[in-house]
Order: C-alpha cells, then structure tokens, then sequence
C-alpha cells in the first residue's frame, strides 16, 4: 500500500501531549528560585536608602526581574506569583504572611528577607502548577 487513493480523505492520528505532572527537571525548585531573588534584591536595593516616592517603582522592578528569571528556569506549565514588600526600618516588627490553596506533590514557594541601615524588603514567590 503506497498510501491514500486518489480522492481518499486522510486522517492524522495526533497523540494526546497533556501532562498530568512535571518532570524532575522541570519542577519549582526553591533552592534556585531563592539564588535569584538574592541575587537581585542585592543589585536593587544594596545601598539606596528608603525613600517612598521611589518604593513603588522598586517593587515593580524587583517583581518583574524575578519573575523573568525564574520564567527561564525550564519550568513549563507552573504559574508564577511573586510578592515583594519594602518598608522604612524605624524600630518597628513586621511580619509578612499569605495562604494559598495548593497541591502540595508540585507546588512551592521560597520567602527571602533583606534589610539594610534604611530599609527592609521581603518577596514570596510562589510556583503553582497548573495542569
């Protein structure tokens, strides 16, 4: 059989390509995602000093650069939320917190913590995923 007939409508059997779970390699590794947000709250925020009108817009920058870079880190089909908080250090406790419903076998998330003479910073980033 070289193939259809003249005229023969042909039908293109496509596997399903759906993934119910992630391989190892592409997993949310805390280890890693933490790497990157160290990495990147030094570069931002290592010696400036707590000003408010220029808080917002480092929160933005210090969210989107985490987020590309962890975007590169080969973990298809995770959802991506990253968190960041910067207050002015004036004596003062704080505490950060956020719940999530999640599935616990590939869900995760990593919490890091800055501070300098001026100010603190603390950013969650969440990896969910979505199948």
């Amino acid at each position: 059989d070289d193939g259809p007939r003249p005229g023969q409508q042909v039908v293109e059997v496509i596997l399903p390509t759906y993934f119910m779970q992630p391989t190892e390699e592409e997993k949310f590794y805390p280890s890693a995602v933490r790497e990157i947000c160290e990495r990147v709250l030094l570069d931002e925020l290592g010696c400036k000093d707590y000003f408010e009108d220029n808080a917002k817009e480092w929160i933005i920058n210090i969210g989107n650069a985490i987020k590309s870079e962890v975007k590169s880190l080969n973990i298809p089909r995770y959802k991506v939320i990253v968190q960041v908080t910067i207050g002015q250090m004036k004596d003062q406790g704080v505490s950060v917190a956020s719940r999530c419903l999640w599935d616990i076998t590939f869900d995760n998330y990593t919490a890091v913590n800055f501070t300098n003479a001026s100010l603190w910073a603390n950013v969650m980033v969440f990896g969910v995923y979505t199948d």
